[in-house]
């Protein structure tokens, strides 16, 4: 409905006939927007009562209760404001129980289940108008209202379309996964038969067969001892190194989805957080600590805290309050992953590798993850599913940062992540988005950077996804979790059976293999994978709007292309380096995602990824798309592949030193912070801001590229 323009005259008071007449207004459009129903007064505590706009393109719905609703679309939410400032001239209270009428008045009550006391912001809301349009990659979400009859028969629709649909499409793809390997099963065959070792060509081959001998001894040596006194195996201290980190866990690996067990096999132990964001998701945050110096926390200091983020409080704990901290990193994860997967190999998996390095580490996990959890909203809710990567960067990513912050103390963090974890970071850092968020990291270390699609988008079954309507896209795979049976599975399958299908069809998606990983660890990789994701967020990614069509996270095909056109970097490069000089300074930053906020970025990019395509990122920084990035560390490793960078037998000697020593000399506090093992000698990174201006001043500074 409309809104009188005689109710917005500045200081004027509507009259007795035009507060009922927006009276009415507000109550239907809380009634849009509210958690439940609330026809005669029912449920008064679920009703909208603002909109709370955390950035100019997401505004939240707060509830009477001080609870929080995801995003609505800009028009909804601006109209309830509106609405609710209208009526700041009406007092009358005609009944006991709070109607919308008089919440609006007086505002969402304190939180009352013990958690926190959340309230709506002070001061006045926003009037300006939304904009009247949005970012062509990232069109507007649905809007789901409260709980009807209407709404249940719609979304069982599609919940039982959904599941035989995407259960067809799944089969196919495990079929096509299966079909497609009958050759390399036969050819491996063939070589065995003629007494040939088709293993004898793998990269590491004797560094796997010593490994898992090495395995093997230990496991031995635990079922001889487990009758022991004190139930230790004496051999573990050798077996994990002189470091004084004592294993709590032996034996042979039950392959169980579980970090804190993992980590207790090499000295570490896990304990769980509890992080709510701005709209309401409760996610999970895992802290790996040292069990020698580290006091874990109890439940209830681990839960969550309501939505307030960056409030400036602290809480941290050490056995010794006097020694010098660790610096806190923050480390995210993949596309239909876990931050599990930075544990699985041993001491070799980044996280026990940064932790045992001396840094303070926290994994940080995405929405719904492997149990979806809202302060309000329940698994059947769709409200629960409407999202995709712009509020994993915006919210998310933002909530998992303040967490950390709260809970060590520091001003900054540094930020690792893989795959889609650079791709929500990038997105969350654009001056569009969050760019506050740079201001609270010292450098974000992108692993295998999201920002370009590879190839493999063009593959017949990514296709298919990008071909198909957003209507067709929902009834196919519904409109809550994307293809819920693969979590199905992976309770019901033997973990090594379904390790092996879990490989097997991840490589037949995504075209990577094996050939440079532990193969005797390869069925704790896909132990923590796949996790429940929303389907809106899959159809950003692979539907025929957003990712899959432009081929890239911020920019439309049209606008990288003709910045490609212009670097000459379509075709051969037809520019001399005067004028591709003079180009640079004259277009230099004029369609730059990020703004002065940014943080330094260090890139490892695999040069053999079908994926993402990291090497038009590289680019885009060299030729000067992006002055305001300041990249101190670049790397291309030919051979790799997606995954290498955090699974590689050698990610420890490629990738891992050197983000150890990334992270110590871009931090920001390294007088008051204990130094890493084995950066000894590293040097504080100095910006380059100083430098002159010039022609030459157009190149971004990329130190320790290779």
């Amino acid at each position: 409905m409309g809104i009188d323009a005689d109710h917005h005259r500045s200081g004027s008071q509507p009259s007795g006939s035009a507060a009922a007449q927006i009276a009415v207004e507000f109550a239907q459009q809380a009634e849009k927007l509210s958690f439940q129903t609330t026809q005669n007064n029912e449920h008064p505590e679920a009703v909208a009562v603002e909109a709370q706009f955390v950035t100019a393109q997401d505004p939240v719905i707060i509830t009477a209760d001080g609870n929080r609703l995801p995003t609505v679309p800009l028009e909804q939410a601006h109209k309830l404001n509106i609405l609710k400032e209208e009526l700041n001239g009406e007092t009358e209270v005609t009944d006991s129980v709070p109607s919308p009428t008089a919440v609006a008045k007086d505002g969402p009550k304190p939180y009352v289940n013990g958690k926190a006391a959340q309230k709506s912001s002070e001061g006045s809301l926003r009037r300006s108008m939304p904009p009247t349009n949005t970012h062509p990659l990232f069109p507007p979400l649905p809007l789901y209202g409260p709980p009807s009859i209407l709404r249940g028969v719609h979304c069982w629709t599609f919940r039982v379309t959904s599941f035989f649909l995407s259960a067809a499409f799944l089969g196919v793809i495990v079929l096509g996964a299966l079909f497609t390997s009958i050759p390399r099963v036969l050819h491996k065959a063939w070589q065995r038969m003629t007494f040939q070792n088709p293993d004898m060509q793998r990269p590491f081959y004797k560094e796997e067969l010593r490994r898992n001998n090495l395995r093997k001894e230990q496991n031995e040596s635990w079922k001889a001892r487990q009758g022991s006194r004190d139930g230790r195996n004496p051999d573990q201290g050798s077996i994990q190194g002189d470091e004084g980190f004592v294993p709590t866990e032996f034996g042979p690996d039950p392959v169980v989805c579980d970090v804190g067990y993992y980590a207790r096999r090499v000295g570490l132990d896990v304990e769980e957080y509890q992080v709510q964001t701005e709209d309401g998701f409760i996610i999970d945050l895992w802290h790996v600590y040292d069990p020698r110096e580290y006091t874990k926390l109890n439940e209830e200091e681990r839960a969550y805290r309501g939505p307030e983020l960056f409030t400036g409080d602290t809480r941290k704990q050490l056995k010794d309050p006097n020694q010098k901290r660790k610096f806190p990193v923050l480390l995210m994860h993949g596309l239909l992953q876990s931050s599990g997967a930075y544990c699985v190999n041993d001491d070799d998996s980044l996280a026990f590798f940064l932790c045992k390095s001396g840094y303070d580490v926290w994994l940080g996990n995405n929405r719904c993850g492997f149990q979806p959890k809202h302060a309000l909203l329940e698994y059947s809710d769709p409200r629960m599913w409407a999202w995709n990567i712009r509020q994993m960067g915006v919210f998310d990513l933002t909530a998992l940062v303040s967490r950390v912050l709260f809970e060590t103390g520091f001003e900054k963090i540094g930020l690792i992540c893989h795959s889609q974890g650079t791709t929500q970071t990038f997105v969350a850092l654009a001056k569009e988005q969050r760019p506050e968020l740079g201001e609270k990291l010292t450098v974000f270390c992108a692993l295998a950077p999201a920002a370009y699609a590879g190839p493999l988008i063009g593959k017949m079954y990514f296709k298919f996804m990008r071909v198909i309507s957003p209507d067709l896209f929902r009834v196919m795979f519904g409109i809550h979790a994307f293809i819920p049976l693969m979590m199905t599975m992976h309770s019901m399958l033997p973990p090594g059976l379904y390790g092996w299908l879990g490989y097997m069809v991840f490589s037949f998606l995504f075209d990577w293999t094996d050939t440079r990983w532990d193969r005797g660890l390869k069925d704790r990789m896909f132990q923590f994978a796949p996790v429940y994701v929303s389907s809106e967020s899959m159809r950003w990614w692979l539907g025929r709007e957003c990712f899959a069509k432009h081929k890239c996270i911020l920019s439309t095909k049209e606008e990288w292309r003709s910045e490609e056109k212009e670097d000459g970097t379509d075709g051969p490069l037809a520019e001399t380096s005067s004028q591709l000089r003079t180009h640079q300074k004259k277009s230099k930053g004029a369609t730059a995602w990020y703004n002065e906020q940014v943080c330094p970025f260090a890139l490892w990019v695999a040069g053999n990824d079908c994926l993402v395509d990291g090497q038009k990122l590289l680019r885009r920084f060299e030729r000067g798309r992006e002055p305001n990035v300041k990249v101190v560390h670049s790397k291309t490793i030919p051979e790799y592949e997606h995954l290498d960078v955090i699974w590689a037998m050698d990610a420890v000697d490629q990738i891992f030193t050197e983000i150890r020593e990334v992270l110590w000399k871009t931090c920001n506090v390294r007088d008051k912070c204990r130094i890493p093992k084995g950066c000894e000698n590293v040097e504080a990174w100095i910006p380059e801001d100083a430098v002159a201006d010039g022609g030459d001043d157009d190149e971004q500074s990329s130190s320790d590229s290779t």
